[in-house]
């Protein structure tokens, strides 16, 4: 299920870009554009974005007024989900879920990995909220092209579930 068909017109959606250089250098927000862009190319309602920096409190606050006062079904973040000290992406997204979905990004990983082994480097998370998906993507825009390829049919899928309805089980393959 791709393009504007299946449940993509129904789900709202925010792209949340974590990053200190992208909040305080004013770097092009190259991945989190490139999701907007797509998402909407997809014929999803991207109807939140921001760029905040890499603080956990501030990630925590952006994802629990778009899940919970702004009704978005999906959130993709991106960046902060490396090894460095101020990567907190995924411990502010655990501080927002209520039920976590890891076999998502292990799934990407996996998908990407095999051509790039950086991409066991991310820590990214994805999980629930209410009615809502969260997942953190890596914040280097190719990285983020490639889990959205892995990832999509998945979360289609996904978020069907999550809205009540339920598909047939089918492969994704």
């Amino acid at each position: 299920m791709t393009g504007a068909t299946g449940i993509w017109p129904d789900i709202r959606a925010g792209v949340l870009t974590c990053s200190d250089s992208c909040f305080y250098r004013g770097w092009p927000d190259d991945s989190g554009q490139w999701l907007r862009q797509t998402l909407a190319a997809q014929g999803l309602q991207v109807v939140c974005y921001a760029v905040v920096p890499d603080e956990e409190d501030r990630i925590v606050a952006t994802l629990l007024d778009w899940v919970d006062r702004q009704g978005c079904d999906l959130i993709l973040t991106t960046g902060g989900t490396g090894l460095g000290p101020r990567d907190v992406t995924p411990e502010a997204t655990a501080r927002v879920i209520q039920r976590a979905a890891p076999s998502l990004l292990e799934y990407a990983r996996w998908q990407t990995g095999q051509s790039n082994p950086l991409a066991y480097l991310s820590r990214g998370i994805a999980g629930v909220r209410g009615h809502c998906l969260i997942v953190n993507l890596p914040g280097n825009v190719k990285a983020v092209q490639e889990y959205w390829h892995a990832l999509q049919p998945l979360l289609e899928h996904g978020l069907a579930l999550l809205k009540g309805h339920h598909p047939h089980p089918r492969s994704l393959t």
